[in-house]
């Protein structure tokens, strides 16, 4: 699978990041906690380097408890201020800003002895899309700052958000990199819906994701879709048997594997499966994982 989707409005997402890194103290780098290494945009490094930097990974409750723990472990080792958040419940964003007057109390406490005493932190987010970026900044604003929306690529432009009387973020659109070299990345980025449907094969998309489940969650599998083994299967086969199952049958006692595929993908999406993590960070002497580029 060689997707490539780099709409202009990424592109000048990309420069507009560049420009405004210096009107900010601190980058919230918003990650998937079900994919931390797939939904990091590599070029994101580049773009903010040495820049203070807190690592949040959205949308927790669905991901796997203990490969969160495995991640968090792995973030610490690498020196990366870390924070698993649920942005619909509130969960970590209370701590999420207590680090971010951690990281700055040094810079604030220099620029008070200058006489610059009401001086709120700044910080941007910045994530790919669908990473539930809108959702978090409306829950740590406290009010709907951001518009919302459940497709990829919903919030357009640059807008500054008052927070409280500490801290002020800047929002920017999410933004994809221009290709993705490796098949399992683009179908991490597919299942989760960083990528448009309607621009996917969502059949090869939910055959691809049945087969990853069935490695390392079969019991999920099997209890959601009500098969009894297994064994055998390749993912179009246990689409296949889901999709019986289902009753998602057209004329002639043909499978309709588009709805079952819908159906397939909505309800990992909304941890009906489960809770998932689909990526596990890299043990010593690994190149790369799942995600095929680095965390």
């Amino acid at each position: 699978m060689n997707i490539q989707w780099f709409p202009g409005h990424m592109a000048k997402t990309r420069r507009l990041v560049a420009d405004n890194l210096k009107l900010v103290d601190v980058v919230i780098e918003l990650l998937d906690a079900r994919i931390p290494r797939s939904s990091k945009n590599p070029e994101i490094d580049e773009l903010v380097k040495n820049k203070p930097r807190i690592v949040a990974l959205n949308k927790s409750d669905l991901a796997d408890e203990t490969v969160s723990r495995e991640w968090s472990r792995w973030y610490n080792s690498q020196g990366y201020t870390n924070i698993f958040i649920d942005s619909i419940k509130g969960k970590g964003i209370n701590e999420l800003k207590s680090q971010m007057r951690s990281l700055m109390k040094e810079k604030l406490e220099r620029e008070r002895s200058k006489g610059r005493i009401f001086r709120p932190i700044r910080t941007m987010v910045v994530g790919i899309p669908n990473v539930g970026k809108s959702s978090f900044i409306n829950k740590i604003a406290g009010k709907a700052g951001a518009l919302t929306g459940d497709k990829p690529g919903v919030t357009r432009g640059k807008q500054w958000i008052r927070i409280n009387e500490e801290i002020e973020l800047l929002d920017t659109p999410g933004i994809l990199w221009p290709k993705f070299e490796d098949r399992q990345v683009g179908l991490n980025l597919a299942c989760t819906g960083a990528i448009k449907d309607d621009i996917m094969d969502t059949i090869e998309v939910a055959a691809a994701l049945l087969e990853k489940l069935s490695s390392i969650y079969p019991k999920n599998v099997m209890e959601r879709f009500k098969l009894e083994s297994l064994d055998g299967m390749d993912g179009l086969k246990m689409l296949e048997s889901a999709g019986k199952k289902r009753g998602c049958i057209i004329s002639g006692g043909e499978i309709d594997l588009t709805r079952i595929s819908a159906i397939v993908l909505d309800e990992f999406r909304g941890g009906k499966i489960g809770r998932i993590s689909l990526e596990k960070p890299l043990e010593k002497g690994e190149e790369k994982n799942e995600g095929g580029h680095e965390a």
